[in-house]
C-alpha cells in the first residue's frame, strides 16, 4: 500500500484498516511458525503497511506548530524574547 493511498483515509478508517492489518500480521506469524505460511515476506510488508497507517493517523492530529518551517518557528521564539 502506497502512502499516497492512505493518506486520503479518514481516521476512522484509517483505525480500522490498521486494526484489519495486525490481524493479517498475527495471523501470517502463526502460520510462520507453524511452516505453513507461502510467503514470509507478507510479514514484513503487514509490518511496514501498519506504520504507513500510524504515521497518517499522527499526522492528522499533528499540532498546527509543528508544521511550521524552521523560519517560522525562530520568527515566533524571537518574538516571544522580545516581548
Amino acid at each position: 500500500m502506497k502512502y499516497a493511498d492512505i493518506s486520503g483515509l479518514s481516521e476512522t478508517e484509517l483505525n480500522k484498516k490498521t486494526t484489519e492489518l495486525r490481524l493479517q500480521m498475527f495471523e501470517a506469524r502463526m502460520k510462520n511458525s507453524l511452516g505453513q505460511l507461502a510467503n514470509p515476506m507478507s510479514i514484513r510488508e503487514a509490518r511496514r503497511d501498519i506504520a504507513r497507517m500510524k504515521t497518517a493517523a499522527a499526522a492528522k492530529t499533528v499540532q498546527p506548530e509543528r508544521n511550521l518551517s524552521r523560519e517560522a518557528r525562530a520568527l515566533s521564539k524571537a518574538k516571544s524574547v522580545k516581548g
